[in-house]
């Protein structure tokens, strides 16, 4: 780097797998820090070592205290110091966020150094809509709660992006076909590396292949929106009514909503109308 970095924190994207991807300003930066706080000195210590540099690494994790941050932030206002996680790009769904915050609360200067992210390397190749799209971290481990998120999202008319681990796959595309029922999902795991993969089908057709074939690595799973639907307000009724027959209104609302794409609000309010 031709001119020495100012002080501040500097978010540097790091390579979700092939170490190729890590930018020419990334490299220059972590070279020109004084430290690097990163999730996993082990994992961050690799990349230093590829690089050939030897820059101090401070752990910064969900369960890091605030007396660690209190440091890195007054090592930041008088040097430069670099936040990197495991893989891609910090804070989305990983630390980092109270960092970045107590930083411009302070007024010390924050530098983006943009690169890899999983999410967005999945929807490009998914073949999914992609003009919008909603990444919402990982989808919760327990059947009830990860229903109640498909349900909310589910409403939403876009893509939707999660990251996902390999031993609960299958869970989360029964989960998608049981309460988005008819909608295209891809599945995208081992980004950038050796065996890449991006999959897509309908929940049944992934259960199906990812049964006979156990998934490895780092997983991101997309879900298609709903199709588009015209639904007349007197169709609309019909199917609350039903609906109501088995549910409560917020219950048959959500139902009709992952349906049909209507407004779960306005569905709810005419559901308790119709009760």
């Amino acid at each position: 780097m031709d001119q020495p970095l100012q002080p501040g924190l500097y978010i540097v994207a790091t390579p979700i797998g092939n170490l190729g991807d890590l930018t020419t300003r990334a490299r220059a930066v972590l070279c020109g820090v004084a430290a690097v706080a990163c999730e996993d000195t082990r994992v961050t210590g690799k990349l230093m070592r590829h690089i050939g540099l030897k820059q101090k690494l401070v752990r910064y994790d969900d369960h890091a205290s605030e007396a660690t941050r209190d440091h890195l932030l007054a090592m930041a206002a008088q040097q430069p110091v670099a936040l990197v996680s495991d893989a891609g790009t910090p804070l989305v769904s990983d630390p980092g966020y109270k960092l970045v915050r107590a930083a411009r609360e302070r007024g010390i200067a924050v530098t983006a150094v943009p690169g890899a992210c999983a999410p967005v390397v999945a929807l490009s190749l998914s073949g999914l809509p992609s003009d919008r799209f909603l990444f919402a971290g990982f989808l919760p481990a327990k059947d009830k709660a990860r229903s109640a998120v498909l349900d909310e999202l589910g409403a939403v008319r876009t893509t939707l992006v999660f990251f996902e681990t390999a031993p609960r796959l299958l869970a989360s595309l029964a989960a998608i076909e049981d309460r988005l029922t008819g909608r295209e999902v891809a599945v995208a795991r081992e980004l950038t590396k050796l065996f890449e993969e991006c999959r897509s089908g309908s929940p049944a057709e992934l259960i199906a292949h990812y049964t006979a074939h156990p998934p490895k690595g780092e997983i991101v799973l997309l879900i298609g929106p709903a199709a588009e639907r015209t639904v007349t307000a007197d169709a609309g009724d019909a199917l609350l009514i039903e609906a109501l027959k088995a549910h409560k209104p917020s219950q048959a609302a959500a139902e009709v909503a992952r349906a049909t794409g209507l407004d779960r609000k306005a569905l709810y309010a005419r559901a308790l109308a119709l009760k």
